[in-house]
């Protein structure tokens, strides 16, 4: 399907649709105005009637007051009794009213029983015919409601006449639409296909014809200013060659650092990446790279490819204090192109970080296993020795063996959590959770703990941070490890303080001991893995050294952080900050 096609049904069936919808609309509208005339015309009539009814005592002959009042008025006037009886109509000879059904549930007469006056269309059962009546109820008079009705007919038929014209105005409407919908699209279309014609020859490099001018309007702005683009580009491309472009592409979104020195020695290309790692000033072309470049490594592997040497790649140090390692290689030139050296750096920090937290954790890995393995084996060694020990001592014996290899067990199983927390396995089971149950389950876990050195939990949990959403049983495993936590580190007899409490849209969960506090140089590093404050500062560190860091990915899974910091009074402090909703 052509533009011109589209272009054309689109603007004809928009057009056709307006047409057709305004017509509907219009009729409508005519048709409700009318009925309003009819209800309030009648309306007033009954009004009338129950004015001259009203505070009459008698009516000697109902039906022919009736009559009188329906030639006067043009309408059907009814007398209803207050049972409903009909005792009088215009319609209706007096013998036949017997036989007339009661009227006390007509819609007009309840409306006008129940607010003094009421209307409604339906067809009249007498007549046959789609009929409006009003009723109005009549005050100490001899009948209960006074009511008039006319027939609809004249106004179906106003409405129909009505409706062939709006059908021959639609026909009409959708011809001259169809008629200047097809003008307009032909002349769209013809400007269109000029301008089509303009871009294929600029597309093919053909910009020998002059520009033409395609006029004022919308599209012919459009089309000038693609035309004086299109042939300033043109003379641009002539004068640029496409490799440097390309070049100048690549070197921009590379994360590598390059940079080209020419045979002198001197700058001739920079890229953003290795303007950032070196640091180098504003404009750095066309200066020595001795000026610049003030890593002596990078200026001796330059200094060795300027001379024709092909330097074997080096890991150098650049800022020591800000612990970046780079990796450089530098590669001379062919003499044929102008001679001069290129220099890649890549930014390994990343990497020999990673390998240095491989070596810490392997080292630790080793070591924490290491320590329960040697008492494991000694007190084998000791049991299976001769003559053996005595039954108190191997029950002795027994029971460190026991407590070292559960030791190892909670080491395995803290380092496959941390591995799933890591690797993104760990799923969350979100629904409401009671910070208060929490608390209690933790305090249930740990009671032999705290029993066994006195001490005890002192909860305190705000009625607006009562509840927050998340995992239940893994919110309850980040309090535990900072629970006891700071059992090993409070001395014996202290109480350990667990308060929650509603920070705008965060709920904080702070537990607090009263232990010797964490120095200022550890506090950023406590949620490292195997890191521990001076053993020296509690008497017994416990744990496997991983569960503040295993609580700070459970936090962080839960979309909140976790905080560390010294109390006032003495003591250390952990706050998680959790979303409350």
């Amino acid at each position: 399907m052509t533009f011109r096609t589209r272009t054309f049904l689109a603007v004809f069936l928009a057009s056709s649709l307006a047409l057709a919808v305004s017509t509907i609309l219009v009729e409508r509208w005519v048709r409700r105005d009318l009925y309003a005339d009819v209800e309030h015309d009648l309306l007033n009539q009954a009004r009338l009637a129950g004015a001259l009814l009203s505070h009459r005592e008698t009516l000697a002959d109902p039906d022919g007051e009736a009559d009188a009042l329906g030639r006067l008025t043009a309408a059907r006037v009814t007398f209803v009794a207050a049972d409903g009886r009909v005792v009088g109509d215009s319609a209706v000879d007096a013998s036949d009213l017997p036989g007339l059904e009661n009227h006390a549930a007509r819609e007009e007469i309840v409306e006008a029983g129940r607010s003094g006056e009421g209307s409604a269309v339906r067809r009249s059962r007498t007549t046959e015919v789609e009929t409006m009546y009003a009723a109005v109820a009549v005050q100490d008079g001899p009948v209960a409601y006074a009511r008039m009705a006319l027939s609809l007919t004249s106004v179906a038929d106003r409405l129909s006449a009505l409706r062939r014209l709006a059908f021959v105005g639609l026909g009409a409407g959708l011809l001259a639409t169809f008629l200047v919908t097809w003008l307009a699209s032909a002349l769209l279309n013809r400007r269109i296909r000029a301008v089509a014609e303009t871009a294929q020859r600029y597309r093919s490099g053909d910009f020998s014809r002059p520009a033409r001018d395609h006029g004022r309007d919308e599209i012919g702005i459009v089309a000038n200013v693609l035309d004086d683009t299109a042939r300033a580009l043109g003379e641009r491309l002539a004068e640029t060659a496409r490799g440097r472009a390309h070049m100048d592409a690549i070197l921009t979104g590379m994360v590598e650092g390059i940079v080209l020195v020419n045979a002198d020695g001197r700058l001739v290309l920079t890229n953003p990446a290795v303007r950032s790692m070196l640091r180098l000033p504003e404009p750095a072309e066309g200066r020595h790279y001795l000026e610049v470049v003030r890593q002596p490594d990078l200026a001796a592997l330059f200094a060795r490819a300027l001379s024709g040497e092909s330097p074997p790649p080096v890991e150098v140090q650049h800022e020591p204090d800000a612990r970046r390692s780079f990796g450089a290689r530098v590669v001379p030139l062919a003499s044929e192109r102008a001679g001069g050296a290129a220099l890649v750096l890549h930014d390994i920090t990343d990497l020999r970080r990673a390998d240095q937290v491989r070596r810490d954790f392997v080292a630790n890995v080793s070591h924490e296993l290491g320590t329960p393995l040697t008492a494991i084996r000694g007190y084998l060694e000791a049991l299976l020795d001769t003559p053996p020990p005595s039954p108190d001592e191997s029950r002795r014996f027994l029971d460190v063996i026991a407590r070292q290899a559960e030791k190892m067990e909670r080491l395995v199983k803290d380092l496959l959590r941390l591995a799933r927390l890591d690797a993104g396995r760990e799923r969350l089971d979100r629904s409401p959770c009671d910070v208060g149950a929490i608390v209690a389950s933790v305090d249930r876990d740990l009671s032999a703990r705290l029993a066994s050195r006195r001490q005890r939990i002192e909860a305190k949990v705000a009625g607006d941070a009562a509840e927050l959403p998340g995992d239940g049983s893994k919110l309850a495993d980040a309090l535990r490890n900072l629970v006891e936590n700071a059992s090993n580190y409070g001395p014996e007899g202290s109480a350990i303080e667990i308060a929650a409490r509603r920070n705008g849209a965060s709920v904080e969960i702070t537990v607090a001991d009263r232990g010797p506090g964490i120095p200022e140089a550890d506090l950023q590093r406590i949620f490292e893995r195997f890191y521990r404050v001076d053993r020296s500062r509690t008497v017994d560190p416990g744990g496997t050294g991983l569960g503040l860091s295993i609580a700070k990915h459970l936090v962080e899974l839960h979309g909140g952080r976790i905080l560390s910091a010294n109390r006032p009074g003495g003591g250390a402090i952990m706050t998680m900050v959790l979303p409350a909703g």
